[in-house]
């Protein structure tokens, strides 16, 4: 029989009986056994690197201003609206006959300026980061300086000396792509075979240099590696292994807790946070889970969010193997129309700092995202696509668990005051015809 890291099928099924459900590509929720005080993870990272990664964005903001007009308003500060959506609260608890206690709402990422997906995030920071070292490192530049002069011709023909290679299922890649591109960086996107065809084409459009490969995301970026590996002029940017990624999308927690504050919203023992974030490979999540955590400590607690067909990070969690095994391992064939999280294998860095930090998981299968993505529209008017609607049902998972009583003893008298999150990942660039067949298929 079969072994998969040290096991056989039957034993990791014996073992974990959930496995046998993901096996059958059915939706679960699981709960992390391992979820415990912030305090007594151990994860060898910092607060501090956050901190330094908000200064930085803070040192580029007059550049990012000067080159996306579209910025201004915020300084140049890439931030997105934090919103209630009621309307969608009342037809999930009506859909699943459950009451939601406490406020939902949208972290709308999904439509940050310059790329409209959680991928600005990181991916764009792991590109200035780049640039300054290598600015600073020529003498081309100091960190008093105003940053705007990045905009010069001087820089241009300076940074067209590099290239950056990156391996995408779609959203990381238009990320790196636009903004590389921008600053005058050689820019090559190794794009996995369910990378969306707009997707593509919009990075040509820039510039960019994209390869297309007929296999899944791995494939995609270990081709992606090796290219980079062999120009000493060239960054890999590494969505698996980057701690430069993961600090860039931390960033967000400090953002989300000034947004909550100008709302009225004070996250405490008395106000829980929950907060649902689509998963692929692992680090825009992780990075966003390790941040809320440093932020708001044993007060918010984060679940992940994966498609039926690709639950990599899930595996990796269960098992405690992490990127040692693949959904395909497992019999699942990593199909799914929610291209950003189409990705077999799992971030072994994302894995092992999220293992006493991560609240729990759940599946979402194609067609729910596509029927949630029509409502969203419709009752709200806030367009998604696909990935980006895989947190919503997070909400009705932890009413019908009742993971405040089971789990959390003494938190279910303080749950009609909590803060439930869906954070949107993507859908602001979407083309309008792309956007009006997925919400044709999802009122089907």
């Amino acid at each position: 029989m079969k072994n998969i890291a040290g096991k056989t099928i039957d034993e990791w099924t014996g073992a974990h009986p959930v496995i046998g459900e993901m096996m059958k590509a059915e939706e679960v929720f699981w709960v992390n056994p391992a979820y415990g005080p912030v305090g007594e993870a151990e994860t060898g990272l910092s607060i501090d690197d956050m901190k330094d990664a908000e200064a930085r964005l803070r040192r580029f903001a007059p550049y990012i201003a000067t080159v996306f007009p579209e910025t201004e308003p915020s300084g140049g500060i890439i931030e997105s609206p934090l919103k209630e959506i009621p309307e969608m609260k009342k037809w999930l608890e009506q859909e699943a006959g459950v009451r939601i206690p406490g406020q939902l709402m949208l972290k709308c990422d999904s439509h940050l300026p310059i790329s409209g997906s959680v991928k600005a995030r990181g991916g764009i920071y792991e590109v200035l980061k780049h640039a300054e070292d290598l600015a600073l490192g020529h003498g081309l530049l100091n960190e008093s300086d105003d940053y705007s002069v990045l905009a010069e011709p001087r820089f241009l023909e300076f940074f067209s000396r590099y290239s950056i290679t990156v391996g995408s299922t779609g959203n990381l890649g238009l990320s790196i792509g636009i903004m590389s591109a921008k600053m005058g960086f050689r820019v090559t996107v190794h794009m996995s075979s369910d990378a969306k065809e707009w997707k593509k084409n919009m990075l040509r459009e820039k510039g960019v240099n994209v390869v297309e490969h007929p296999d899944d995301y791995s494939k995609a970026v270990e081709e992606g590696r090796r290219q980079s590996e062999a120009d000493p002029d060239d960054h890999f940017v590494d969505d698996e292994n980057s701690k430069t990624l993961f600090f860039g999308y931390s960033v967000a927690a400090m953002r989300l807790k000034k947004q909550l504050e100008e709302q009225g919203i004070e996250i405490g023992e008395e106000r829980p946070l929950f907060v649902y974030l689509p998963c692929g490979v692992g680090g825009g999540p992780g990075g966003i889970a390790f941040g809320l955590k440093q932020v708001f400590g044993d007060h918010v607690h984060c679940f992940f969010a994966e498609p039926t067909h690709a639950p990599c990070m899930l595996l990796g969690l269960v098992t405690g193997k992490h990127d040692k095994v693949s959904v395909q391992d497992f019999g699942l064939d990593n199909k799914t129309d929610a291209d950003g999280l189409a990705v077999g294998r799992p971030s072994g860095f994302v894995g092992n700092v999220m293992e006493r930090l991560l609240a729990g998981s759940f599946t979402v299968g194609d067609e729910r995202l596509y029927r949630l993505l029509a409502k969203m529209s419709e009752l709200e008017g806030i367009r998604l696509e696909p990935s980006a609607l895989a947190g919503v049902p997070g909400a009705v998972h932890v009413a019908e668990s009742g993971f405040e009583a089971a789990f959390r003893p003494g938190m279910k008298d303080r749950m009609d005051h909590a803060v439930h999150i869906a954070w949107a990942t993507g859908g602001g660039m979407v083309p309008d015809d792309v956007m009006e067949s997925y919400i044709e298929r999802g009122r089907e």
